[in-house]
């Protein structure tokens, strides 16, 4: 090769190694944060280092969802509020986009169907991905405490029933079930469990609780977070799971919804706190702060909680959330910030990372920024913890969901069995003098009577939407299902909840005259209605006095200054008691109500709490003896309300009698008759210590005595019987539901630990203390059947 033949070949060369490079470098590289298999941690950095404060800031509001999509008959599509909020806001959540319901004015006829639904749900993340600089997905939160709140789902027993089962394996069946139905839809984050305890039965929100105790409710929370998260949070049937409401929402003064509460440090730590702790050792990813302030600390800017406790000390990985409009009110209620921008600040700073409402951080957040009252460091440990769990679900990979799989596995027929099961096994059997249940099937002519009877929202609870016909089972309805036309069934309703103004007592005791028996439906309401007034937090603006008289007198800010039945239907009762026919009394009621009279005069009690939509067969079950009640109490029933508090494991020393009557509930809690009887034998208890655990392995023989099947909810309480600070009487340790056929005989096993037997010493710290603790087995806290004393040797600490 000559010399100018070489000098072309390397200038070709040489320009075709530029066009190479330029081409190189043209061609776009893909941002880690979008990269799938880098690890989340990566992800997460990489994003937050691309975000501008705006949209940091945007990604911890929460905004009500269902003003974000609009509908023209069968085509649904993000709405301009949404692409306002987008492109303005920037922000990275929506609330309750799925709910139906008066608040919402969303109905069967401008609501979504799961269909639709799912339609609503790809048009919202389409817009959001296609038309932001980052194309972040929309984490979407949803109402899910007994079944999704939204229309076309199922509806399952509230909270309170659910506890009534003590099965916590059925519960988490359930969880199951509602997480795939939300999913299916395009949200990712069911809100509940709810894990207050119920101490104050006046309070408006008992019915979204599982009862007073907090180890069944951490049984049933843990159940409900494995439920809904699973082993594989980015699978397309599961979500995350929020708890409810931290912390020690359920016992205000006076029953006042969001009322201060009145605890120590030790009973927050020992009672309130167990079941959020169990929750996070479960693997629990969002915690919601409840209105309340402890101790003069509102909890939505309660560092103790949101950082020692929750970070620090459980190892919390998820991200916190406000109530809605909470961190607003450290300004307007609490009045712990002078304005706007120190409540987001005081929130922010203390360890909450995302606002439910849209305007308590937001442009707020921006000015404590921009002022110097919240560091970037403290900012992006916030947007952090949101963008994790967008991440871990997938949303980027997968941000759309299937209309036709929505379609096919929503409301199912085995989601439908489900719940009647879980209704049946919530039934609790409060009183069956001379066996009048179960009823025959022959029974020829049966009056069904009462406020509740054939009423399909007094049946379902607060947070459920709008049901189309035949979706819902009544116990008028069940009971024709069961018998169908080989006997004659009347239906009055006699009275209203709580108007006194639409009575006809007349007829139901004509019809109850005419009856072979009569089932009287009576309790209460958390039925929601078009006429209601609601806060902007949702909850219904209550008037004493008030014009219109709905029969809700549960649910959120419904609260109580009596637990008397209202209306006209304890007349009701006594004039169906008075005609000397069977009387069979069912409640279907959100609280417990007062039962004095009942409890005398009528034969046979059921409670059913609030049922859901299969409630009706499912209490027909019952009654006709198809299904043998085991449901135990979750929550004690007073006599009085000057009784209250009246929960079983008051600390020592034992209560004195009051002059007008004793201090024993009228039904105490785990209680609960069967159409089977058992009996318990053989109590074992052995005790091995270890360095740092106490084992205490407890065995005892239960025997179905019956001519029926039946499950026995077996529980173990526990005394510790001298120690450095004052106890409970007694303390639920652990229980077990078990089947039993008529003359079987099982060991029921039982194993306790160091964690169940600590205490949270006056040095604050968790110990076992050497000494002797008491057993106590039985059928319910106020039925022992066999005790048994062990001795631990040694005092053994215990990690928080």
């Amino acid at each position: 090769m000559n010399l100018l033949s070489a000098s072309r070949s390397l200038a070709v060369t040489a320009g075709l190694s530029l066009f190479l490079s330029v081409t190189h470098a043209q061609k776009p590289t893909t941002p880690l944060y979008k990269n799938a298999a880098a690890p989340v941690d990566k992800r997460v950095r990489d994003l937050l280092g691309r975000m501008t404060v705006e949209e940091k800031v945007g990604q911890l509001s929460t905004l009500l969802g269902w003003e974000m999509y609009q509908r023209q008959g069968n085509s649904v599509s993000a709405s301009e509020k949404f692409k306002q909020a987008v492109q303005t806001q920037h922000i990275g959540m929506l609330w309750a986009t799925l709910r139906a319901d008066p608040w919402t004015q969303k109905t069967l006829t401008n609501g979504l169907n799961p269909v639709l639904a799912a339609e609503a749900t790809n048009a919202l993340q389409k817009y959001v991905i296609e038309n932001t600089r980052l194309g972040i997905p929309m984490l979407l939160s949803e109402e899910c405490p007994h079944g999704h709140m939204a229309i076309g789902a199922t509806v399952f027993p509230t909270a309170l029933g659910q506890g009534s089962t003590w099965n916590p394996a059925l519960i988490k069946q359930m969880a199951t079930s509602i997480a795939q139905e939300v999913r299916l839809q395009g949200a990712h984050d069911g809100y509940g469990p709810v894990l207050d305890l119920a101490r104050e039965p006046r309070w408006s929100r008992v019915e979204e609780t599982y009862g007073e105790d907090p180890v069944l409710n951490t049984r049933m929370g843990v159940a409900m977070v494995t439920g809904f998260q699973g082993s594989r949070i980015d699978s397309d049937i599961n979500i995350i799971s929020t708890l409810k409401h931290f912390a020690a929402y359920g016992v205000p003064e006076g029953g006042h919804n969001g009322g201060s509460v009145a605890t120590g440090m030790r009973e927050l730590y020992q009672v309130y706190l167990p079941p959020f702790r169990a929750a996070v050792k479960a693997g629990a990813r969002s915690i919601m702060t409840a209105y309340n302030s402890i101790d003069g600390v509102p909890c939505t800017a309660n560092p103790l909680l949101l950082k020692t406790v929750l970070r620090n000390q459980w190892g919390f990985q998820g991200f916190s959330v406000s109530d809605l409009g909470s961190i607003s009110g450290l300004h307007s209620n609490h009045r712990t910030a002078a304005n706007a921008t120190e409540a987001a600040a005081q929130a922010i700073n203390a360890g909450l990372d995302a606002d439910l409402s849209g305007y308590g951080f937001g442009k707020s957040l921006l000015d404590a920024v921009k002022q110097g009252l919240v560091t970037q460091a403290v900012l992006d440990t916030a947007v952090s913890h949101v963008l994790r769990q967008k991440f871990q679900l997938g949303l980027f990979e997968k941000p759309y969901v299937s209309p036709e799989k929505a379609a096919a596995n929503v409301r199912t027929a085995a989601h439908i069995n489900l719940a009647r099961r879980v209704a049946q096994e919530s039934v609790v059997l409060l009183k069956n003098e001379k066996n009048l249940l179960p009823l025959s099937r022959q029974t020829k002519r049966i009056a069904v009577i009462g406020p509740n009877a054939d009423n399909v929202y007094n049946q379902l609870g607060d947070y459920t939407a709008p049901q189309a016909d035949g979706n819902v089972v009544t116990v008028l309805q069940g009971i024709k299902n069961k018998l169908g036309s080989q006997a004659e069934i009347t239906y009055a309703k006699g009275c209203a909840i709580r108007d006194t103004t639409t009575a006809n007592i007349a007829e139901a005791v004509n019809a109850a005259q005419q009856a072979d028996v009569a089932v009287v439906v009576l309790g209460g309401s958390s039925a929601r209605d078009f006429k209601t007034e609601y806060q902007s937090t949702g909850a219904a603006t209550v008037k004493a006095g008030e014009g219109v008289v709905s029969d809700m007198e549960s649910g959120e800010g419904f609260d109580r200054t009596s637990l008397d039945l209202l209306g006209k239907q304890l007349d009701l009762l006594k004039a169906i008691v008075q005609t000397g026919k069977p009387v069979v009394l069912v409640m279907i009621e959100g609280r417990p109500l007062n039962l004095n009279w009942p409890a005398v005069h009528v034969p046979a009690i059921v409670t059913a709490w609030y049922p859901g939509q299969e409630g009706g067969n499912a209490i027909a079950d019952v009654l006709f003896g198809d299904y043998n009640p085991a449901g135990r109490l979750p929550i004690s029933i007073p006599k009085s309300v000057g009784q209250l508090p009246v929960y079983y494991n008051y600390k020592v020393p034992a209560r004195h009698d009051y002059v007008e009557m004793d201090t024993k509930p009228l039904y105490p809690f785990g209680y609960g008759l069967s159409y089977a009887q058992f009996a318990y034998s053989n109590l074992n208890a052995t005790v091995t210590e270890r360095a740092d655990d106490v084992t205490v392995n407890v065995t005892v023989a239960v025997k179905n005595t019956g001519s029926r099947d039946g499950d026995e909810v077996v529980q173990l309480y526990v005394t510790d019987k001298v120690s450095s600070i004052v106890g409970p009487v007694k303390q639920l340790k652990a229980f077990e539901r078990v089947p039993l056929k008529a003359g079987e005989q099982k060991t029921v096993t039982f194993v306790l630990h160091a964690d169940d037997l600590k205490l949270f010493s006056p040095d604050q710290k968790w110990l076992v203390e050497k000494g002797d603790f008491s057993l106590m087995i039985g059928a319910s806290s106020d039925d022992i059947r066999a005790t048994k004393d062990v001795t631990v040797s040694r005092t053994i600490a215990v990690k928080p």
